[in-house]
């Protein structure tokens, strides 16, 4: 089943999840994203792939002025019941309703891994930058993808068992603070990533590995420190 059906069945489920204060990733990682790989507000930036919104509402905190799309039309209804003086639209990101050159930034945090096809999404997040824009983005880190730590414990080994290229499916049931959320998406190296770059015309000129924040203050994130959970981009035209 398309990945679009997946998040549009587990929408309400994801509400919950991402709204729920200190409870996954991004708490502890979007600090760094917005510091140190998006740029100033300029123009209109674009964010693919919004879900319910929380991105695009620190974006708009920090100054943007923000279009989103998602695929999901019960996220689309979330995220502007959460904003209502905000712009989210239905969207499919390999056809992105703009014309060319739209937009100074675009965002895809954390989506790129959840769209049937992941170059023809970035070919499209290329047509409607500017020729001054910037394409920033954040996706679960290839090397994260490809394996598993041994245990729950900080000093667990990480192992890889199978391989670390191709694309590959990805399917995660996760149960945390009494809530539940399937996950589910593709896995790639950083050399699909690179390739669906340089044939949508954008080159990489930042990339970072960040580590947890670690803002609850409880270190629960502290094997992270050993292994990178995402990947961060931030690219311009060739």
């Amino acid at each position: 089943m398309a990945t679009e059906s997946h998040w549009e069945r587990e929408a309400e489920n994801w509400v919950r999840w991402a709204r729920t204060p200190g409870l996954d990733a991004y708490w502890d990682y979007g600090a760094s994203f917005f510091d140190h790989v998006v740029p100033m507000p300029g123009g209109l930036t674009l964010e693919v792939g919004c879900g319910e919104g929380r991105v695009a509402r620190d974006l708009v905190n920090r100054g943007h002025r923000v279009v989103a799309v998602d695929s999901s039309r019960t996220l689309v209804s979330r995220a502007r019941d959460a904003d209502r003086a905000g712009t989210y639209l239905v969207a499919d990101a390999a056809e992105l309703p703009f014309p060319a050159a739209a937009f100074d930034l675009v965002v895809a945090y954390n989506s790129l891994m959840d769209v049937e096809d992941m170059p023809a999404a970035v070919a499209e997040a290329a047509r409607v930058m500017s020729p001054r824009g910037r394409f920033c983005v954040c996706v679960s880190h290839p090397i994260n993808d490809a394996g598993a730590f041994s245990d729950p414990g900080p000093d667990a080994e990480f192992l890889i068992s199978g391989t670390y290229f191709g694309r590959r499916p990805f399917e995660a049931t996760v149960e945390r603070d009494g809530l539940s959320m399937t996950f589910r998406g593709w896995c790639y190296a950083l050399g699909d990533y690179a390739r669906a770059l340089e044939a949508a015309g954008l080159a990489i000129e930042l990339l970072r590995e960040p580590t947890p924040a670690d803002v609850s203050g409880q270190n629960r994130r502290a094997r992270w420190r050993r292994v990178p959970m995402f990947l961060h981009l931030r690219c311009r035209r060739l």
